[in-house]
């Protein structure tokens, strides 16, 4: 099973972006997205942004995955 997480781009430089989850920023590889713009999310898949989304969409992931988190600290 694969795993792809929202992230926000928050600068761009040539083919890589600066992503921001929770406070954490990484580079990450945007050669796949060349589309992307600093705001966008962007599903990130083991340092690739591999497709754009839109905001809405991002939120509610991020608000699942938190739940998650959140069901398995309680266990």
């Amino acid at each position: 099973m694969c795993l792809a997480v929202p992230v926000q781009v928050v600068s761009i430089k040539g083919s890589e972006a600066e992503v921001e989850i929770g406070g954490v920023k990484r580079q990450v590889s945007i050669m796949l997205t060349p589309e992307v713009n600093v705001g966008d999310y962007v599903l990130l898949h083991t340092g690739y942004a591999i497709n754009v989304i839109d905001e809405a969409e991002a939120q509610e992931t991020l608000k699942l995955l938190t739940e998650m988190i959140a069901l398995s600290d309680d266990a």
